[in-house]
């Protein structure tokens, strides 16, 4: 799929140049036709008449039109057009996995509602509405939301993901990284209220959907503890300190995310563990085939 649009973003680029040059080519045609012109009204000692003047004005406009196509055009071959065509597909160099694996876990697909807040983040809508990331741009996104985790040290970070979808990510994240995780149910008040058995203190909150997860986000805020989060096109970031991005009702986009998280972390950390392969944090994941 990527391919197919690369290759039609080329060849709309060689269309657009080759505009420019006929534009160019005409426009020097035109002036060279009126110069002609003016040069047989003098030698023919024809009086210098409105039209002439007419013309020669029409001369001036044009030659300096066609100076400045040509201008552009030569300028547009020191230039690598290909490099200056941004889509969901645009290719990127050292991305945390191939753009085809971003685009097998459907991680740039949002959904039809883009709020104000996520709205910098979507490249365009398709056909069917559904808002689409893009997607070198959250493989940086990613990267930052690592490096904003990797800040905090695993006892002192809580990660809450209500929806089922992230349950198998989350619970092999916790398992890897040793950060307490809540799945299912937040239990509420475990942030807040000191008479609680199992009252918690952290530095970290990192919750997988500002909407499902909106509980434990009240109470991060509550006692001012910083709260990471991914976000998909319909999210509100209020409240949220680092902003990661992405698909998060999607198991695939989920587990992408969270296995990437995982392993910037514990390089960061340098924890003396071992990262699974990402059929552990996404199952059937070899039998998912890449969208078409």
């Amino acid at each position: 799929m990527a391919k197919e649009k690369k290759s039609k973003d080329e060849s709309v680029l060689v269309e657009a140049e080759k505009a420019i040059k006929k534009v160019a080519k005409k426009a020097i045609k035109e002036g060279e036709e009126i110069v002609k012109e003016v040069v047989e009204a003098v030698e023919n000692n024809i009086p210098n008449t409105k039209e002439s003047n007419e013309k020669k004005e029409k001369l001036s406009k044009l030659l300096a039109k066609a100076k400045k196509l040509e201008s552009a055009v030569e300028e547009d071959k020191k230039v690598d057009l290909k490099k200056q065509v941004k889509s969901e597909e645009t290719e990127k160099e050292n991305t945390l996995v191939t753009m085809e694996d971003y685009l097998k876990s459907s991680i740039h697909l949002g959904t039809r509602v883009i709020t104000p807040d996520m709205r910098k983040y979507v490249y365009r809508r398709r056909a069917d509405g559904l808002a689409v990331f893009n997607t070198a741009l959250l493989d940086d996104k990613i990267r930052d939301g690592a490096a904003y985790l990797s800040k905090f040290d695993p006892e002192k970070i809580i990660i809450v993901c209500k929806r089922d979808a992230g349950w198998r990510a989350v619970k092999k994240f916790s398992e890897v990284t040793g950060i307490k995780a809540f799945t299912k149910k937040y239990p509420a008040g475990i942030l807040t209220n000191t008479n609680l058995e199992n009252f918690t203190e952290t530095d970290l909150i990192f919750i997988c959907d500002p909407w499902l997860d909106k509980n434990a986000l009240e109470d991060a805020n509550r006692v001012r503890v910083p709260v990471l989060s991914i976000c998909d096109t319909n999210n509100f970031t209020a409240g949220i300190n680092q902003v990661i991005p992405g698909n998060n009702k999607s198991a695939k986009s989920l587990g992408m995310i969270i296995y990437l998280l995982t392993k910037l972390y514990v390089e960061s950390k340098k924890l003396d563990v071992t990262v699974p392969p990402i059929q552990e944090f996404i199952e059937g994941w070899d039998n998912l085939l890449p969208p078409k």
